[in-house]
């Protein structure tokens, strides 16, 4: 089944959200192969990053946490033994860690087949790179590809978090975006969509002096979701991950549900 709406699910936000992620990388990747070689050759690498969410974030994006999380071994606290004059400490009832998840993140890259120099990096955000540490790690390596003179892709189909380019003009009605920034140049190219916009198709710059090539990024999301059968598995009746749509907004997505009949 296609997706239900004409761009991003809503509902894909939440915790199947890293299956996604992992789909489009390498779909990005398949839909460009063809377009680069035999100059390039594209990989889908995987760096991690450890989560330490709010303790609210746990359900919403790791349902099955205590698979993933890592424990710290907590410190054990000296009791004082009791003696005339000196307080003893009374034992605490339990401690509860803070959850430091491991997030592995795929990003695809396009490298120069001749010297495997980096040329273009196409990032498709997760919520770790949207927060907190995350947020400030993922602010420095974007720093150090535009110094090292690399294209950067950063497809942000997440309404959640903190924008890492958080530019004050940026439409606020907006609900998704996609940013281009040219190694070479002191600008990014924004996309802006909101709930009912298809997902753009946006260039990819190689070396000069080398054209561009194309990026389907809807008929990527339109793929993964068709393979994946996600209406199989998204409990439609439930409300999407947060942030809260407007009232408007709510309506035109529950109209559609009920119009594929994924909606009681």
């Amino acid at each position: 089944m296609k997706p239900p709406f004409p761009g991003m699910d809503p509902w894909l936000e939440g915790h199947v959200w890293p299956d996604v992620h992992h789909g489009l990388a390498f779909v990005f990747k398949e839909q460009l192969v063809s377009k680069v070689v035999p100059k390039y050759f594209v990989r889908v690498e995987t760096y991690t990053v450890e989560d330490t969410s709010p303790e609210e974030e746990v359900g919403i994006m790791y349902p099955d946490v205590e698979i993933l999380k890592k424990q710290p071994e907590p410190a054990q606290m000296p009791v004082s033994q009791g003696t005339e004059g000196i307080d003893v400490l009374t034992p605490v009832t339990m401690i509860i860690p803070r959850p430091v998840i491991e997030v592995n993140i795929p990003v695809v890259e396009i490298r120069d087949r001749e010297n495997q120099q980096l040329i273009t990096a196409i990032e498709i955000l997760s919520p770790v790179n949207k927060r907190g540490k995350g947020l400030d790690k993922y602010r420095e390596k974007r720093q150090l590809l535009h110094e090292d003179g690399v294209h950067l892709l950063e497809v942000d189909l997440l309404r959640r978090g903190q924008r890492p380019l958080n530019y004050p003009t940026l439409p606020r009605a907006a609900h998704y975006f996609v940013m281009l920034s040219r190694g070479d140049r002191y600008k990014t190219e924004v996309w802006a969509m909101t709930i009912r916009d298809k997902l753009p198709v946006v260039p990819i710059p190689l070396k000069s002096p080398d054209p561009d090539v194309r990026l389907d990024i809807g008929a990527a999301f339109n793929e993964v979701y068709e393979r994946s059968r996600y209406e199989l598995s998204v409990k439609y009746n439930n409300e999407p991950a947060p942030p809260a749509f407007s009232t408007e907004d709510m309506q035109w997505l529950q109209g559609i549900l009920k119009e594929k009949k994924l909606l009681s």
